[in-house]
């Protein structure tokens, strides 16, 4: 598991966002936001991400569709999804193929843990062809 990999988090709320740069940045990971759904699949596919974390309720593709875009591309397929947010959607964001759901608020040790164990966890065939 390389040190410098990428999280690409696609995150509305600023403090989240830093509060998932530090609690990141501080175990060695790389973290590069994205505004909204659109430009988090254009950076996905650009730089292949170690893992995608994505709040749902993110402008112009929500995360769920974010996520099942990602899993549709072949260029992307291969790139875990996190489903952060807080809505009650654990069984949204399996159907959407992502490999873990986290409910807000933001806890550090079960963000980095869910990054983590998503970074060290290759996608099986049934998500790969979700």
């Amino acid at each position: 598991m390389s040190e410098c990999a990428l999280i690409l988090i696609a995150e509305r709320d600023q403090r989240v966002r830093e509060f998932e740069q530090y609690f990141l940045e501080k175990q060695g990971l790389t973290v590069e936001f994205a505004d909204d759904g659109e430009a988090a699949l254009e950076l996905a596919r650009l730089h292949q991400p170690s893992v995608v974390v994505a709040e749902i309720l993110i402008p112009k593709i929500d995360g769920l569709a974010l996520c099942r875009q990602l899993r549709a591309d072949p260029i992307t397929s291969h790139i875990p999804v996190i489903i952060f947010s807080l809505l009650a959607a654990a069984a949204r964001a399996s159907e959407a193929g992502a490999i873990a759901f986290l409910r807000k608020p933001l806890v550090e040790s079960v963000f980095v843990s869910a990054v983590r164990a998503a970074m060290a966890q290759p996608l099986t065939a049934q998500q790969e062809s979700r």
